[in-house]
């Protein structure tokens, strides 16, 4: 059975040896709902690339653990790196969309208030973006991960254009499309940024933008896949044709 993971913030990276110990949230998670116990272990992750094995030798209160450190180690980023821009989905699906798309080892996440998204967050971007950002921690942690995806401010057209226009490639999953992502030369670069659209589809505005500012346009099948899950399978064919996976 895998360890349970909970995110703890080093301020000099962990030694073996060294005491740590875990309070607060992932403290009281750890002690009152998982019920940790002496001479269990546990993985600690900074949510930038840290992991750190620790053997629990104490519990007290309700939120507090320590442990000491068994083994520690920074893990690299997985090449290419892969910049999500998702259209916001439905307020039903939104967080889930977030939660797929970690789970799946996206490693930047910018939410895109597309021309044609049912939803909109307007004067609610603070509180959307809290939201995004507690389902990509919960979800990181739940698929032991150490690095938690970005979640960046909204993005506009313009925005979107500018990254596109930055990045070494750019995919653009459209159901128009003819080309694979495995036509594109994605393990040859660094990075890739991928975009999803929205419920209602890319408008042929934003279509035009894109491919002028160098995105180009494939599809992930004869299936159209709803855009919650879409960045997960597109992120799960680029696992599969680099050194990802």
């Amino acid at each position: 059975m895998s360890r349970p993971v909970y995110v703890q913030e080093f301020p000099t990276p962990p030694t073996v040896g060294e005491v740590i110990e875990l309070t607060g949230d992932e403290g009281r998670h750890a002690v009152s709902v998982k019920r940790t116990s002496v001479g269990e272990q546990i993985e600690l992750v900074d949510g930038h690339g840290t992991r750190a094995v620790i053997t629990v030798t104490g519990v007290s209160g309700k939120d507090r653990l320590t442990g000491v450190v068994d083994c520690a180690a920074n893990e690299p980023a997985s090449r290419p790196t892969v910049t999500v821009i998702q259209a916001l989905p439905k307020a039903a699906r939104s967080e889930l969309t977030v939660d797929l798309l970690t789970q799946a080892g996206a490693d930047v996440i910018v939410p895109w208030q597309a021309g044609r998204s049912v939803a909109n967050w307007g004067k609610k971007q603070d509180k959307g973006l809290a939201k995004w950002r507690a389902a990509a921690r919960a979800a990181a942690k739940q698929s032991r991960r150490s690095r938690i995806p970005e979640i960046t401010p909204v993005a506009d057209q313009a925005a979107v254009a500018a990254l596109i226009q930055a990045a070494p490639l750019a995919l653009m999953l459209h159901e128009d499309a003819t080309g694979k992502i495995t036509d594109q030369p994605v393990a040859q670069v660094d990075s890739v940024v991928l975009i999803i659209g929205p419920e209602g589809g890319i408008s042929p505005a934003e279509l035009d933008a894109f491919t002028t500012a160098g995105a180009h346009l494939v599809r992930l099948g004869p299936e159209v896949l709803r855009t919650a899950s879409a960045g997960m399978v597109a992120l799960a064919a680029l696992g599969a044709v680099t050194d990802r996976w």
